[in-house]
């Protein structure tokens, strides 16, 4: 599956303007890898984080997103044509399972806000493990990620993010083997404490500034 037509003419369009009101700076965006199936597990400080992540990358990602979104029409129909799809929080979705399994069989990558929620204070809150039992039934790596703004908190207007990426962790390091729930929920904490290093190491980064 290649990029979506919208997807593309936001790259070439809006990015530009998009940099200047949210500036950012991406560290180790090369991590990501340049194909096949991937889960991008991120935190969730901000409406505006799938932007920072699309224009961070090369690679379109295709996300999982809230399906109180899509109950506009047209805004579900952006959505949509920038490849996100809805999710119902909260309950065995099969639906958007499927969508996503789908995805990552194509080679894609999927993303996928570990958390569950926005966070309103940029405090890393408890993870989920949704995203943890997509690439392990799936096979897939998963990519950290982790968006940081000065002083940890939520991110404003003109005020520059990092946007960084930690090392492919293979689904065999999730330490995940029966698939029971405790063992999902312990390698969805081992995804989230490698995000929560990525935005320690940004903070003292912000701080030495």
């Amino acid at each position: 599956m290649e990029r979506t037509p919208l997807y593309n003419v936001g790259k070439i369009l809006v990015q530009p303007i998009a940099k200047f009101f949210m500036p950012y700076k991406i560290n180790d965006g090369d991590r990501m890898p340049p194909t096949g199936k991937v889960v991008v597990c991120c935190n969730h400080i901000s409406n505006s984080d799938p932007v920072r992540l699309a224009f961070s990358l090369h690679r379109q990602i295709f996300y999982m997103s809230k399906a109180e979104l899509f109950e506009n029409k047209a805004l579900g129909a952006i959505l949509s044509g920038l490849g996100a799809f809805p999710v119902q929080r909260g309950r065995g979705d099969m639906t958007a399972i499927n969508r996503a399994y789908e995805l990552l069989r194509n080679g894609q990558a999927l993303g996928v806000f570990i958390e569950g929620t926005r966070s309103k204070t940029g405090e890393p809150l408890q993870p989920k493990a949704g995203a943890v039992m997509l690439a392990y039934k799936n096979k897939a790596p998963i990519l950290p990620c982790c968006i940081t703004a000065k002083g940890g908190g939520v991110p404003k207007t003109f005020e520059k993010c990092m946007v960084s990426f930690g090392n492919l962790i293979q689904p065999e390091e999730l330490g995940i083997e029966k698939g029971t729930g405790s063992e999902f929920r312990n390698a969805s904490r081992i995804v989230m404490s490698k995000i929560i290093e990525l935005r320690e190491r940004d903070l003292k980064a912000f701080e030495k500034r």
